[in-house]
């Protein structure tokens, strides 16, 4: 227990000699009152004392440690009180020379000097305010001179928010506050003025651009391979995929010369835009943003009717209609950027508003202008423009829809310009035709024309050289013509657009329009022109015949080259049968025609005696060589179809004989003799022997001999003078002269009887010839009574 207390006493005394160690002097009362209050102050001095010791101690080792450092710093500081000593001497000669010579210097001199000193200091320090003002109004106007207007402009904002409060009190910063509006307003005009010149920049340069961009767009497929990567991989407005895209274009091996303005240069590698950048900024900062947007859509409006105005001799030439597009081009190439690299100057209504109004004056122009053109050529290359145009636009984002629709109504007017053309080369061809076979003289010759026409004849290639073709030139010719006007037709229809079944469709409408207008005319003009005779009218029959039956290759060709079957629903077929077809029978009906009017040619040269006695004994020159005429005529049709060679003979063998018919009867011959009709019946034999002798292969019997019955009969009743068997089986299916009229029989019987009377004027005292001419008389009484009869 006594140790636990001597241990607790000694950790007490422990802590009080911290304490006093630690505590301030004037403190220190307290803790030793605590130690003569207790029992133990003894015991405590003790402990006092041995850590007064243990401090003496260190306080000793410190001093032996740092002992040769005091020796060195007293030796020092004797050498300074040294120096001491001087400069206080020095001082106190100076203050007595300035006491000296400061008694010649009055009271009101030093205050003087010392106003003068305040206000020298006052200066530097106003000056030195001031200066900076100065310095950056001096910067102003110089960047104001060097046209950096927006720095000037950020200058004059400092100048009048930092600089200018500072020193607000001077007159001449008053000067600077009330001109700071006039500069505003001068930097306004000159910005103003830099983008009037730049507007008008763009409106000389705008062809220029456009015609850059049109080029840079060049090649549509490479354009269409551009824009299904980016758009699939990427989406649409995702621009930060560039130069990916353009790699991997370069590996497909697409360059640079083929990818559009906006994805490989930029319209400000062609234009310098700062004006613009720096007005807008200005005007912004000077919180007039809407003033400067509404003048720049004024005047780019203005600018677009300037542009959107074709010249007026635009159709003349395709460089009129390029430079026409180049500036519209050019003007929306600069406001795309200008809708991309500025915040609001323009947006994407008011640059749809502006293409709406493009697009329609465009269409309008193209409309009016495309309506002059004439040459396909040109109306091809006029297209292939618009579509880079369109193409070029598409590119940019703008919607070319209606600009395609419109291709579609020049592609009508193309159409037209192309069947005008063909019409030429079809008459071209038709005309300087020899209407002959062509002949070959080898086999090279031959290939070449079945090269050129699908024909096969086994026959013909059977025969021996030289042999002949049975179509004249023409055929070839216009065959490859069609097929010419069909690729004409197809190379309008590329970068349409167009669907595999419209292009077909376009080309098959166009093709029929080529034969049933174009080549069928030129066919009816040939045909119905008047020096076109008979062999030329046969060659064009067998023309027609062999441009019918190759249609069908026509066909197959358009097929070949549109890849749409001929069988597809709502694929129109070609007329081109239906056209050859009407072709040769117009030929066919010409062909008769033409034999009647040779006919009626040769009859005009009969010269009948109609009052001979005698008949001659033979026939008629003028029928004879009629006769040789049909011959060597109806020898031509051998080419020709049966049908049409056969109805061509019984056409003519008809019309001849209806023709000697009326001459027979005709009013002019009033009277004639037996013997003249005897003669007559000659003429008609001679023509009943060349029916007999098949002119034309393909009669059956006396087919051809029928032609002639009508008059055979007439001719038989009156030479033979069988009237008693005529008027007795009169109306009977088996009469004799089932085919003799009795108003013609009459007609005929009263020429002859007026001759009997004018010609035998004493053989009426003759018992026979009284007896003939009552016979006449009595026969002409029965006639008039049937005819009577029959009408009644």
């Amino acid at each position: 227990m006594a140790e636990l207390e001597s241990l607790e006493t000694a950790a007490e005394h422990e802590r009080i000699l911290r304490e006093i160690e630690s505590t301030d002097t004037a403190c220190i009362g307290p803790t030793l009152r605590s130690v003569y209050d207790g029992e133990e102050h003894g015991r405590f001095m003790e402990k006092l004392e041995a850590r007064i010791r243990n401090h003496d101690r260190e306080i000793e080792k410190m001093c032996n440690f740092h002992y040769q450092g005091f020796v060195d710093s007293i030796t020092e500081l004797l050498k300074v009180r040294g120096e001491a000593q001087k400069l206080k001497n020095q001082v106190t000669d100076t203050n007595r020379k300035l006491q000296s010579e400061g008694k010649e210097v009055t009271m009101e001199e030093l205050k003087q000097c010392r106003l003068q000193q305040r206000n020298i200091s006052a200066t530097v320090d106003n000056l030195t305010l001031c200066l900076p003002v100065l310095e950056m109004y001096s910067k102003l106007r110089e960047q104001m001179k060097s046209k950096r207007h927006y720095p000037a402009l950020k200058t004059l904002e400092h100048l009048e928010h930092v600089y200018l409060p500072r020193v607000s009190h001077y007159r001449f910063c008053k000067i600077m506050v009330d001109n700071i509006p006039k500069l505003r307003e001068e930097i306004k005009d000159v910005s103003m003025s830099d983008l009037k010149d730049f507007l008008e920049s763009i409106r000389k340069h705008s062809d220029k651009i456009g015609e850059t961009a049109m080029k840079q767009v060049g090649s549509c497929s490479a354009f269409s391979v551009l824009r299904h990567y980016s758009i699939v991989n990427f989406g649409k407005n995702n621009h930060d995929v560039l130069f990916t895209t353009m790699n991997n274009l370069h590996s497909w091996g697409v360059h640079n010369s083929e990818v559009p303005l906006y994805w490989m240069t930029g319209a400000q590698d062609l234009v310098d835009f700062s004006p613009v950048y720096r007005c807008l900024h200005i005007y912004s900062v000077l919180g007039a943003r809407e003033t400067f947007e509404n003048y720049y859509r004024k005047q780019r409006r203005k600018q677009a009717r300037l542009v959107l105005q074709p010249p007026s001799n635009m159709h003349e030439t395709l460089d009129g209609y390029r430079k026409y597009f180049n500036q519209i081009v050019g003007f929306f190439v600069v406001e795309d950027h200008i809708l991309h690299t500025t915040q609001g100057l323009v947006n994407r209504a008011y640059i749809d508003e502006l293409w709406e109004m493009a697009l329609s004056k465009t269409i309008a122009a193209l409309r009016t202008h495309s309506s002059y053109c004439s040459d396909p050529n040109l109306a091809l290359d006029l297209k292939n423009l618009i579509v880079l145009f369109a193409d070029t636009l598409q590119g940019y984002g703008f919607p070319v829809n209606q600009l395609f629709d419109m291709l579609l109504e020049i592609r009508d007017q193309y159409s037209e310009i192309l069947l005008k053309k063909w019409s030429g080369v079809f008459r071209n061809i038709l005309d300087s035709d020899n209407y002959s076979p062509i002949p070959v003289a080898n086999e090279e010759l031959y290939m070449k024309i079945v090269g050129q026409f699908p024909f096969q004849d086994t026959e013909l290639e059977k025969q021996p050289f030289p042999k002949k073709f049975p179509f004249s030139e023409f055929v070839p010719k216009v065959y490859n013509q069609i097929k010419e006007f069909i690729y004409a037709c197809l190379k309008f229809s590329e970068d349409l657009h167009l669907s595999s079944t419209e292009i077909d469709d376009m080309i098959r409408k166009s093709t029929n329009l080529l034969l049933t207008r174009m080549l069928s005319n030129c066919l009816q003009n040939v045909i119905k022109r008047r020096n076109t005779g008979l062999t030329e009218l046969v060659q064009i029959i067998i023309n027609t015949t062999h441009l019918e039956k190759s249609c069908k290759f026509l066909e197959e060709f358009i097929t070949n080259i549109t890849n749409v079957h001929p069988d597809t629903v709502h694929t129109s077929k070609l007329y081109g049968t239906t056209t050859f077809k009407d072709a040769r029978h117009a030929a066919e009906e010409e062909i008769y025609t033409n034999l009647n009017q040779k006919i009626d040619q040769f009859l005009q040269l009969a010269d009948y005696d109609w009052m001979a006695v005698e008949p001659g004994s033979k026939a008629s020159d003028y029928l004879v060589d009629l006769i040789a005429f049909l011959r060597s005529t109806f020898a031509v049709f051998t080419h020709l179809p049966g049908k049409v060679a056969q109805t061509a003979c019984m056409s003519a063998c008809k019309h001849l004989s209806t023709s000697l018919t009326q001459l027979l009867l005709e009013a002019e011959v009033r009277q004639l003799t037996l013997g003249a009709l005897q003669q007559f019946n000659l003429d008609v034999e001679e023509c009943e022997q060349f029916a007999r002798s098949g002119p034309v292969p393909g009669f059956q019997g006396d087919t051809l001999q029928l032609a002639f019955i009508d008059l055979r009969q007439l001719l038989d009743l009156f030479i033979q003078w069988d009237w008693s068997t005529y008027l007795a089986d009169y109306g009977q299916p088996t009469c004799k002269y089932l085919r003799v009229n009795p108003t013609t029989a009459l007609t005929l019987l009263e020429k002859m009887k007026d001759t009997s009377r004018k010609n035998n004027v004493f053989a009426q005292f003759r018992k026979n010839e009284r007896d003939k001419q009552k016979l006449i008389d009595a026969v002409a009484k029965q006639l008039r009574s049937l005819i009577n009869s029959h009408h009644l």
